[in-house]
């Protein structure tokens, strides 16, 4: 039985667009000069089955320096005003005024913001003073589906619950920091938010809705926190990108999602599609790989991160945006990999 319905899904992204082309041109005059590997790894912007980002600063801003104060200053700014903008299209598109909303769950991990960022939009919004909040932080490119399992669970009986996820990445862009993860990282990284709009399955079974929202699950592999995450440093996050990623995925993911279905009661047979965050080209076809999936089926991931890059935890809301459009298949896994090394998993099905 489903434990929520999802009754809408939005997206939002900076005005800003940033060609690919001009990326790596960006990428050889902030690094180039300083650092001797950029010519090796200078191909990551060609291989990368990007063709452009959106970023929540004009070009200039990211070739200047910039201490704590500043960059998350410039988060808040940004993160406010694409909440606002995620979350009304979810209202809009579910028919929901911001007052009937009974708990604010709001994933970020790429600033810092007290009070949360739910908290500093109140009023804008219109969000009753008696509405639960509940910020999660930390859980990076997985916090998409971990976000919305969260918000599944809150949403007992009747309850409406609203997720927002937002992530600035490139914010984090530093000219001090000529480590090989951070040139990789500023060929891939982008910005973006998603909203869901959850009701709890209630008596109806969830039967409304464009979605229903079974059970989620998280697997943690241990001895991998040096896997994916975030140094915090003096200028800003520096960023950890293992070039381990994609062979680990390839070997071990088909096992964790056994594990996460075998939690959720399900199994592989049941599900006919995964719908992925796209980490990257390589990463999703190590995703096909290891699911014994023919290659190519991730067509949706590849278009979102060809249009937009990886924005972390509002990714795969990107991709299941475009999965719900062209016609829901019966079961789904959604899924995403985060720092930990985590995989987060979560059972939705045709209402």
């Amino acid at each position: 039985m489903p434990i929520a319905c999802l009754l809408s899904i939005a997206t939002a992204v900076p005005e800003v667009i940033l060609p690919q082309s001009e990326a790596k041109a960006l990428a050889k005059r902030l690094f180039g000069m300083r650092a001797r590997h950029f010519e090796k790894l200078a191909p990551v912007f060609d291989n990368a089955g990007i063709e452009k980002r959106h970023i929540v600063q004009p070009m200039p801003w990211y070739e200047r320096e910039h201490g704590w104060k500043e960059r998350n200053h410039v988060y808040l700014e940004a993160a406010e005003r694409l909440y606002v903008e995620a979350a009304n299209k979810a209202l809009s598109k579910a028919g929901v005024k911001a007052e009937e909303v009974d708990v604010l769950v709001t994933v970020s991990t790429t600033g810092i913001a007290t009070p949360s960022i739910e908290a500093r939009v109140a009023a804008i919004m219109g969000f009753r003073d008696d509405a639960q909040r509940v910020p999660i932080f930390g859980l990076g490119c997985a916090g998409g589906v971990s976000g919305l399992a969260t918000a599944a669970r809150l949403a007992t009986g009747d309850k409406i619950v609203l997720l927002v996820t937002v992530e600035l990445c490139s914010t984090s862009i530093r000219l001090d920091k000529l480590s090989k993860a951070n040139i990789v990282a500023t060929a891939l990284f982008g910005d973006g938010a998603a909203a869901c709009l959850l009701r709890g399955a209630g008596e109806n079974g969830g039967g409304d809705g464009i979605a229903q929202i079974g059970g989620g699950a998280e697997i943690l592999w241990p001895d991998t926190v040096g896997i994916m995450g975030w140094d915090v440093e003096d200028p800003g996050l520096g960023v950890i990108f293992d070039r381990a990623i994609p062979p680990f995925v390839e070997a071990n993911m088909a096992g964790g999602v056994r594990r996460i279905l075998e939690a959720t009661g399900g199994n592989p047979a049941g599900i006919d599609r995964y719908v992925c965050h796209p980490g990257g080209a390589k990463v999703i076809a190590a995703l096909e790989q290891s699911l014994s999936l023919p290659p190519g089926s991730l067509d949706h991931e590849r278009e979102v991160l060809r249009q937009y890059g990886n924005m972390s935890a509002p990714t795969v809301l990107f991709v299941l945006d475009r999965v719900i459009a062209a016609g829901l298949p019966e079961n789904i896994l959604l899924l995403a990999l985060g720092p930990g090394f985590t995989a987060s998993g979560l059972r939705l099905s045709r209402p």
